[in-house]
């Protein structure tokens, strides 16, 4: 690593050492799963390290892709966590899940305990932690299976970003969980936007409008054991030292779809604003955004998202050329309204199995399936909108990726530490 990515992982050093939760993000029902026992020499380890709901669904996933693995070891900051997790993994793998107390790794080591014995590794902690954990599991050489976003500021994705340089260098699969990109429709969909069937682009547009992801528990639900720093870890989604934000965490999705249509491209720069509506006791994220990108040519990208109860609900993507437009997310299937009209008629595949067999699939054939370079610049793209809405800043390209925001604790703190994390953000009275 050079000297950059030390200081980084350095200032760092908690989420460094620090196994996580995971969020309960995506339902997922667990299929009954047979197979010979796995246990031969072309045997492939997993590892998970994030217990909760996301990352036991990309376990259960990575199980169902190739039937000569097991799960072997899983890491989370709580034991309950683990065992949850193990035992749901293990009434449907009996024969492939092979994970005693040894292996449940808990405590602010976990994840690298892990890593050290397993061969492929999923990271479905909260973000925060991710940096750290993709640079030690790149460190170690091993397959990974990565969870969005990858950062949750520029200190981070630059920590990545040189995690994902050297994966490369060392020939190792690494896949996002940016699931849109294995959807067979929206493959499809991009594939015939680039290829010019709406003209040439003129416009993006696209809406993350929900509820609550995971609201703030009240203040009275905090037992007087729980440090700040544990309080906050158990409630993570509500802090942008971990989550990034729901811009970050959230309609991340959205922004990956907003880039892929660029054809990744780096923005100019961007103008955003947000905000708090409702009261959030003891946390600091926004609830509201909406983001203006500028493109090369010309090309205005418009992001907006919301999760406040009782609203207007939609998650859409209105791309417009000049023949035409593609529509994702009004009705079931894409479709494109113009001179050449055109509607997704194939089947959909449930796009998170998709990733993992493409990724074990790789695997076996010896072959690279790296999506790190776009997966980050996504990343970064979201992380650039929330820096424009905290601060009220215009903000180009070249000043977020240099930018000197770390949202991590600047100290090293240990599980039981006192940490007041940094109010919410007052948008003109803050450094971009």
């Amino acid at each position: 690593m050079n000297p950059t990515t030390l200081q980084a992982l350095n200032r760092r050093s908690f989420l460094g050492h620090s196994a996580a939760l995971t969020p309960v993000l995506f339902p997922f029902v667990l299929k009954g799963a047979t197979g010979a026992d796995a246990k031969n020499a072309d045997t492939l380890k997993i590892g998970l390290v994030g217990c909760g709901g996301r990352g036991t669904g990309a376990a259960q996933q990575a199980l169902s892709a190739d039937y000569n693995t097991t799960l072997f070891a899983v890491a989370d900051a709580f034991a309950e966590k683990a065992e949850a997790s193990v035992k749901m993994l293990g009434d449907s793998f009996a024969k492939r899940v092979d994970v005693p107390k040894e292996r449940q790794f808990i405590g602010l080591d976990a994840y690298q305990k892990l890593i050290d014995i397993c061969d492929v590794v999923i990271l479905a902690s909260p973000p925060g932690f991710r940096p750290a954990h993709l640079a030690a599991a790149v460190e170690a050489g091993k397959h990974i299976f990565c969870e969005k976003p990858m950062a949750v500021d520029p200190a981070g994705y630059r920590v990545a970003l040189d995690a994902i340089k050297k994966s490369q260098e060392k020939k190792l699969s690494v896949v996002a969980g940016y699931c849109w990109r294995r959807s067979a429709s929206r493959v499809e969909a991009f594939k015939r936007l680039h290829d010019g069937q709406i003209g040439e682009l003129a416009s993006v547009f696209a809406t993350y409008y929900t509820g609550p992801v995971k609201p703030m528990p009240e203040a009275s639900a905090r037992k007087p054991e729980w440090s700040d720093v544990e309080w906050q870890v158990r409630n993570w989604y509500n802090f942008s030292w971990l989550s990034g934000d729901g811009l970050v965490e959230q309609a991340i999705h959205s922004v990956d779809k907003l880039c892929w249509a660029l054809k990744d491209a780096d923005p100019i720069s961007c103008v955003a604003t947000g905000g708090r509506q409702l009261p959030n006791e003891g946390g600091n994220i926004f609830d509201h955004f909406h983001v203006a990108y500028e493109f090369p040519n010309n090309v205005m990208a418009h992001l907006g998202c919301r999760q406040i109860k009782g609203c207007y609900n939609e998650n859409a993507d209105y791309i417009r050329g000049t023949k035409g437009a593609l529509i994702i997310g009004r009705g079931d299937k894409p479709f494109i309204d113009g001179e050449d009209r055109w509607r997704f008629r194939g089947e959909e595949k449930n796009m998170y199995q998709v990733e993992h067999d493409e990724l074990f699939a790789a695997i076996r054939k010896g072959e690279v399936l790296n999506d790190g370079t776009w997966m980050l610049h996504s990343t970064m793209v979201g992380i650039m909108g929330r820096m424009s809405a905290y601060s009220g800043k215009k903000i180009t390209w070249q000043e977020a990726i240099t930018s000197d925001e770390d949202l991590a604790p600047e100290t090293t703190l240990k599980w039981g530490d006192k940490f007041e994390p940094s109010p919410i953000a007052r948008p003109g009275l803050i450094k971009a």
